[in-house]
């Protein structure tokens, strides 16, 4: 046996020092019926103790492993133990456990062993007077044991299962955290109340006024730094996605709490819960530096259509009446003039519309923004 290797596995396990569990005192209780013994245990054997899960008339959580029992089953991995009276057996008569507290006298443990074959304890059962178990008993012990162990594999899987899920979520929040803007997770109950299950950390970027822990218990403090022009409009798009199912996707306003004027975008596809409640899985961003991107764009058409339509008109003007007319050397040379002049305008208006919205082109590319 490879008691090194027997060890490793049984931390593996992670059931040492573990809080007891309702499905192995129940098959403890179930060996003590089918044995009619006053005791039964589920115990395991670390390097230098007994230590007890589950247990049945025996007040008892741990031993030393020199004078616990099933240590001797750790080579008999196929067979039930049974000692039939430790008085009658030299290996054990001396036993504290046996002429002292609590004066065991019968016992008959069932190796619980794993897939590769180590042994990592015993169900057992025990009785203060010297007794005989049958062939039927034994066998139901040995079920009993490879339902525990049934069960240990279980458990195993689902805490293996557990971590990879922890290391994956960490790894999600990081990502999430990288991202733009803020990922989250919004609830909202039939009765209308909101919560945040999952707020990324740049919701603190973009809201550095509110508190993501009080946000998680009530989402509608969010609603304290929507503008307050935009916050029944913001208010009625969410409820409509409620009733409707419809993605929620709106712009909006926002006011720090220095009186600094934010648009942010909200969008999120929703699903309802059997229970009547809407989850919501989207973001937000802030979406200003477009939005001033856009305004510039909207001010050069606004200034090109106004400002140099005058100057555009006189030129048109202008060559249709040299165009429909017969005109002298000085009539052209004077029309030529105006046309000159018109055009100095129109280059000067240019270079003005070039100078102010390369300043702005500059201050937009400083900003990080998102369509």
């Amino acid at each position: 046996m490879n008691e090194k290797a027997r060890l490793q596995e049984l931390i593996k396990y992670k059931i040492l020092d573990t809080s007891p569990e309702k499905e192995l005192d129940e098959l403890a209780e179930i060996a003590s019926a089918i044995c009619n013994t006053p005791i039964s245990l589920v115990s395991f054997l670390d390097e230098k103790r007994l230590w007890v899960k589950a247990k049945k008339g025996l007040d008892v959580t741990e031993a030393p492993r020199e004078v616990a029992f099933c240590q001797h089953t750790l080579h008999s991995s196929q067979e039930v133990l049974v000692i039939e009276d430790f008085l009658q057996d030299d290996r054990f008569k001396d036993n504290p456990l046996v002429h002292g507290d609590p004066y065991i006298r019968f016992y008959a443990g069932a190796p619980l062993k794993t897939p590769s074959g180590h042994v990592l304890g015993t169900l057992c059962i025990m009785d203060n007077k010297p007794r005989e178990i049958s062939e039927s008993q034994k066998n139901a012990l040995k079920l009993l044991a490879k339902k525990v162990m049934d069960y240990l594999e279980t458990r195993k899987l689902l805490l293996e299962q557990d971590g990879e899920i922890e290391s994956s979520a960490i790894r999600l929040k990081k990502l999430s955290d990288q991202a733009p803007g803020a990922i989250y997770q919004l609830e909202m109950k039939p009765d209308g109340s909101l919560y945040f299950p999952f707020i990324s950390k740049g919701f603190t970027d973009i809201h550095p006024d509110l508190d993501p822990v009080e946000l998680k218990e009530d989402a509608a403090i969010a609603f304290s730094v929507v503008h307050p022009e935009d916050l029944e409009a913001v208010k009625a798009s969410l409820f409509a996605s409620f009733e409707t199912l419809n993605t929620w996707s709106i712009e909006y306003r926002t006011i720090s709490g220095d009186g600094k004027v934010s648009w942010h975008w909200a969008n999120a596809n929703p699903e309802r819960k059997e229970d009547g409640t809407v989850v919501w899985y989207g973001t937000f961003q802030d979406v200003t530096a477009r939005k001033e991107y856009i305004n510039a764009l909207e001010q050069i058409v606004f200034d090109i259509s106004h400002v140099i339509r005058k100057p555009v008109a006189t030129m048109l003007g202008l060559t249709a009446v040299i165009e429909g007319y017969t005109l002298d050397q000085e009539t052209l040379r004077k029309y030529a003039g105006h046309i000159k002049t018109v055009s100095e305008e129109m280059d000067e208006y240019i270079k003005k519309l070039n100078e102010a919205y390369s300043e702005r082109r500059l201050k937009v590319a400083g900003q990080q923004f998102s369509f």
